[in-house]
């Protein structure tokens, strides 16, 4: 009797001491997780469904609006821009305050942004529109991050980080599927506004369900970030392979997927129709990937290394790519698609497990910052590679060159992060 009294006594101080209403069996060994993962995974698709949208009424918008290919390229980094200026503060408030609360807020911002788009009268309040979207967005990558980590913390996190991130290329699918239909119907407009309809059911659908678990230790209280906190996390090991891996990769596969129907179109004479199947391939084996790989850095956490999925992805990506540049343009057409599953499989499947190793590295009161910080550097490095890419193509006329260029910025992080691991292991030691 005494023991049932103790266990009611504990449970009740649990419940009492929670800032929210928790679910039953609130632990992260509770089923009750997956359904968080599920929430999380909607919700990472339905913001995708937007950004990814994006592309996808590019051609529409060129025609109606009158606008050059420029102009449509600033479209698309309008949106991809805005995160720059606010993942930081987003990871870094997401660490103190409730992710729920960020998360629905980013949706509504997102939300209000469409709206904007679907009303915009020309090109200047169609990407202010845009940029208001990005600005939305950006508190869901590192809050979606965030809320599973908390659940999967430590049991299982790497396949449930590759479910969640598998949510991004799913809703890219469904913008794809659904986005040209119904501008075929009711034009561009209104496939903007019943893009709001699937942010806000995602945003309600992710407040009603989700709860943070009862963690011990979790105040919500860390200090306000400071530039020395942020210095000190940036000199890490695990924050500079972080860091340097997700430049290279997050560069290279933008790089891929912007280039890829242009170059079998000149290297092979394949219609643009046909590849973009290859290129739907490709997508479909980085979601694959994204699962698998993250399986595999749950496998690696035991042993006490999970970055070694991202350090294969970064090594068979090269070689994918050297494959690649050097088939002859008579190669039988049967070859490509099993070097281009494999491609995407490494060169998209990355992302699971990197993002796997930031919540698994990070301390606990900053996993926030740690996924703001880094994602904040790789959409840097998304701005800016895909223009840079061209450049290199205008000036050279070879899309060899472009490979090239990956290759090299793969092969030298590599490198980099080698010879940092040989300095940094004698100071750990010395600690």
């Amino acid at each position: 009797m005494c023991d049932i009294s103790r266990a009611f006594r504990q449970r009740r101080t649990i419940t009492i001491e929670g800032v929210k209403p928790a679910p039953p069996n609130d632990s992260r060994t509770s089923p009750y997780r997956w359904l968080i993962l599920a929430v999380a995974t909607v919700l990472q698709a339905g913001a995708a469904f937007v950004t990814q949208g994006i592309a996808v009424l590019a051609g529409y918008l060129q025609k109606d609006l009158h606008l050059s290919t420029t102009q449509v390229g600033l479209l698309i980094t309008a949106s991809s821009v805005a995160p720059i200026f606010t993942l930081l503060f987003v990871g870094d408030l997401l660490d103190r305050k409730s992710e729920r609360s960020i998360i629905v807020a980013g949706m509504l911002i997102m939300a209000l942004g469409l709206v904007g788009a679907g009303g915009a009268p020309g090109f200047v309040v169609l990407c202010v529109a845009l940029f208001v979207v990005g600005m939305g967005y950006s508190t869901v990558q590192p809050g979606g991050s965030r809320s599973v980590s908390l659940w999967f913390n430590g049991h299982q996190l790497g396949i449930a980080m590759g479910v969640r991130q598998a949510g991004l290329p799913l809703g890219g699918a469904a913008a794809a599927a659904a986005l040209p239909f119904l501008v075929g119907v009711q034009g561009w407009r209104a496939a903007f506004l019943w893009s709001v309809a699937v942010v806000l059911a995602a945003g309600l659908l992710f407040w009603a369900v989700y709860r943070p678990p009862n963690l011990p230790g979790r105040s919500g209280k860390r200090a306000v970030l400071t530039v020395f906190f942020l210095i000190r996390m940036v000199r890490q090991r695990w924050m500079q392979r972080v860091v340097w891996s997700g430049m290279a990769l997050v560069g290279t596969q933008y790089g891929i997927v912007v280039f890829l129907m242009l170059f079998l179109r000149d290297r092979f004479g394949m219609p643009l129709h046909e590849g973009g199947w290859l290129l739907l391939l490709m997508q479909l084996c980085g979601g694959v990937g994204r699962i698998v790989l993250s399986v595999w850095s749950d496998r690696c956490g035991k042993s006490g290394d999970r970055f070694l999925p991202v350090g294969a992805s970064m090594v068979v990506t090269c070689l994918g790519l050297l494959a690649l540049v050097n088939l002859p343009s008579d190669v039988p057409r049967a070859w490509l698609p099993g070097l281009i599953a494999v491609l995407g499989f490494f060169a998209l499947g990355w992302y699971g497990p990197w993002v796997t190793y930031i919540a698994d590295s990070a301390p606990a009161d900053s996993v926030g910052l740690a996924l703001g910080a880094a994602m904040t550097v790789n959409q840097i490095a998304i701005v800016l590679t895909p223009p840079a890419l061209g450049m290199i193509h205008d000036a050279t006329g070879d899309y060899g060159a472009v490979w090239g260029v990956l290759i090299g910025w793969v092969v030298a992080t590599l490198l980099l992060l080698h010879i940092l691991a040989r300095f940094q292991k004698p100071k750990a030691a010395a600690a």
